[in-house]
């Protein structure tokens, strides 16, 4: 039995707690310094839950951690449980800039511990079989990307204008909050962003100072022509990612759970439906995935390399868009 620590219990903390408890595989301890959570996640969940993580480090001994703080605190505390010898799993986005992911890096190769950042489209299985597809070379050389999604993100967190999603500065807006998953989906699906140029405003919610509506056009490594569209305030909840390549065309609908693929020379999409689960699915699968990776077992989670490449695309994002120009991004090695 693996013991992990939560650090923060907050709606994606939670979920995580859930999680990792529905594995089976770990005693799960939460570390949360507000009273009256704190208090509610010991009663639904019957596990040990800290004020604060030095007194979680003082009264135990962890294995592995679970960062879901504010991504602004990400860099500061993950380096705290490296220096702890703890394995981590850090919510997305990696941070709020690169300042201190080069350290991170270092100490994490210097403990030899694992360090995964937690890009759940990773363990969704649509997207697992769309990646599967795509690495055959069914569909040859792939030459354009897009994506269209949106969601009515009061709906799924009425509570979003009082959190950290109100302020750029802790990780909020539609470039880092929801964006961020689909530049990293197709970074893995396809290859890493190189070039954006970003049009985004609010249109519509009440945290005025972050962004509700992104467009972006990109290029991918290989000069490959891409497109990013998503807003989150519209009615329906839809993610879809289509590819066209020299041989034949994908198209991921994530909200009907299904991959269709056209060849070149047929006329009509062929569909595979992916079975239903609950949305919890995926993060226990994810925490499977990242409780073999301690285990020295080989995973698919997204390593540092590739979450420092998403948190460059989310800066270039927000760059372009105050700037009104394309910015150039890197990739470093091995970023998928």
């Amino acid at each position: 039995m693996i013991s992990t620590l939560i650090i923060g219990t907050g709606s994606i903390g939670e979920r995580h707690l859930r999680a990792f408890q529905a594995t089976g595989r770990c005693l799960v301890s939460a570390c949360e310094p507000n009273e009256a959570l704190r208090q509610k996640i010991e009663a639904i969940y019957a596990c040990p839950v800290y004020p604060s993580l030095a007194e979680a480090f003082e009264a135990n001994s962890f294995d592995a951690a679970i960062l879901c703080t504010p991504a602004n605190t990400h860099i500061s505390i993950a380096r705290a449980c490296i220096a702890a010898g703890l394995h981590l799993l850090v919510e997305k986005p990696l941070s709020v800039s690169t300042e201190g992911v080069d350290e991170l890096i270092a100490e994490a190769a210097s403990r030899r511990v694992v360090v995964r950042v937690a890009y759940v489209h990773r363990s969704i299985p649509t997207i697992i079989a769309a990646r599967e597809i795509l690495q055959s070379g069914r569909l040859g050389s792939i030459r354009h990307v897009s994506v269209v999604a949106g969601q009515n993100f009061p709906s799924f967190r009425p509570s979003f204008a009082s959190t950290y999603y109100a302020k750029r500065a802790t990780g909020g807006g539609c470039i880092q909050d929801s964006l961020t998953h689909l530049f990293h989906a197709v970074e893995w699906l396809v290859a890493p962003i190189t070039k954006v140029f970003c049009d985004a405003s609010n249109q519509a919610l009440e945290t005025r100072e972050v962004e509700d509506t992104v467009n972006v056009t990109a290029r991918l490594q290989g000069d490959i022509p891409a497109s990013f569209s998503c807003n989150q305030f519209q009615a329906p909840n839809e993610i879809t990612i289509t590819a066209h390549g020299l041989l034949g065309s994908i198209k991921i609908a994530l909200h009907q759970q299904r991959l269709g693929v056209l060849l070149a020379g047929e006329s009509c999409w062929t569909w595979t439906q992916i079975p239903p689960e609950e949305r919890d699915a995926m993060f226990i699968r994810q925490a499977h995935a990242f409780l073999d990776a301690t285990q020295g077992k080989s995973d698919t989670l997204a390593s540092l390399a590739a979450g420092l490449q998403t948190l460059k695309v989310n800066l270039a994002a927000l760059r372009s868009s105050d700037e009104r120009t394309e910015i150039t991004i890197e990739p470093p090695p091995l970023a998928r």
